[in-house]
C-alpha cells in the first residue's frame, strides 16, 4: 500500500471569514447601532416631543432620521449583513472587504434615507394642519394608526416580511450581480424590501411622537420580533389589529397623540 503526501496549501485571504472576523463583523454592528442610540438619545432629550418637524431643515432631519433608522434597524438586519460580508470574505479581503461591506450597509441606509424624505414631507403637512387646528390632530392619529393597522394586515406586508425573515434565496441571487457598485446595489435592494416591511411601524410616529424614545424602542422591539422570532408572521398580525384598536379611541384619547399635541396644551 502506498502512501501519498498530499502537501498542504495555505489558505488564501479572504476564502473563509474566520471566527474572529465573523466576531468582529457582529461587534461592528453593535457598536454603530449604539453609537446610533447614544446620538439619538441626546436630540430627543434636547428636542422634545413636538407636532411636525420640529423646526427641523431637511438636511439635519436626514441626518437624525439616518441615526434613528441605524439604531432601529441594524439589529434586525444584523444577521443579514453578516451573511453577506462572509460572502464578501470569501472574494476579497483586508481594504476591498472593508469598502464592499460598508457599500452594503450604505446602501440599506441610503433605501431608509429615501423614506426619510417621505417622512419629512407628511410631518411638515401634519404638522401645519395641527397648527391651524389642533383639534385635527385626534383624525390624523386616527388615520395614522388605522392606515399602519390596515398594511400590516395586508398582503405586500408579507410579501416583503418573508424577504427579510429568509434572505437566502436572494442573496444567492445577488451573487450574480456584476461591479461596478455590486454591495450597494445588494443593499439598497434589501432595504427597500426592508423599507416595504416595516414603513408603516414608522407611520405611528407621527401620532406617538418622532423624538419619542419609548415608543421608538417599542417599534424597534417589534422590529426585531417579526424579522428573527419564529412566530413573527403572528406578531404582525398582533401588532395591526393592536394599531386599528387605537385607531379607534384616538379620537377620544389625547394621551395616545403626543407628537400631534401642540406644546403648552393640556392632553387629558
Amino acid at each position: 500500500m502506498r502512501f501519498v503526501t498530499v502537501e498542504k496549501q495555505p489558505l488564501r485571504p479572504g476564502v473563509l471569514m474566520p471566527a474572529r472576523d465573523l466576531a468582529v463583523a457582529w461587534g461592528l454592528i453593535v457598536v454603530i447601532a449604539a453609537l446610533a442610540w447614544v446620538i439619538t438619545l441626546g436630540q430627543a432629550r434636547d428636542m422634545g416631543i413636538e407636532p411636525g418637524t420640529m423646526g427641523m431643515a431637511l438636511p439635519l432631519f436626514l441626518l437624525l432620521w439616518l441615526a434613528m433608522m441605524a439604531a432601529m434597524m441594524l439589529p434586525s438586519v444584523a444577521p443579514v449583513a453578516v451573511t453577506w460580508a462572509r460572502g464578501i470574505a470569501r472574494q476579497s479581503s483586508g481594504m476591498t472587504r472593508a469598502v464592499r461591506t460598508t457599500e452594503f450597509l450604505g446602501g440599506y441606509l441610503l433605501a431608509w434615507t429615501a423614506f426619510g424624505l417621505l417622512a419629512y414631507g407628511g410631518l411638515a403637512l401634519t404638522g401645519g394642519l395641527v397648527d391651524r387646528d389642533p383639534q385635527a390632530g385626534k383624525w390624523i392619529g386616527a388615520a395614522a394608526f388605522a392606515l399602519a393597522g390596515l398594511y400590516q394586515l395586508g398582503p405586500l406586508k408579507y410579501v416583503c416580511l418573508r424577504h427579510c425573515r429568509s434572505p437566502m434565496t436572494q442573496l444567492m441571487r445577488y451573487a450574480a450581480v456584476r461591479p461596478p457598485v455590486r454591495d450597494l446595489r445588494v443593499g439598497l435592494h434589501h432595504g427597500g424590501y426592508c423599507v416595504g416591511c416595516c414603513w408603516a411601524l414608522m407611520v405611528v410616529l407621527a401620532p406617538l411622537g418622532v423624538m419619542n424614545v419609548a415608543a421608538m424602542a417599542a417599534i424597534a422591539v417589534m422590529i426585531s420580533l417579526e424579522k428573527l422570532w419564529r412566530r413573527g408572521p403572528l406578531m404582525a398580525r398582533v401588532t395591526g389589529v393592536a394599531f386599528l384598536v387605537l385607531a379607534v379611541l384616538a379620537p377620544f384619547q389625547d394621551w395616545l397623540l403626543p407628537g400631534l399635541t401642540p406644546s403648552g396644551m393640556t392632553t387629558m
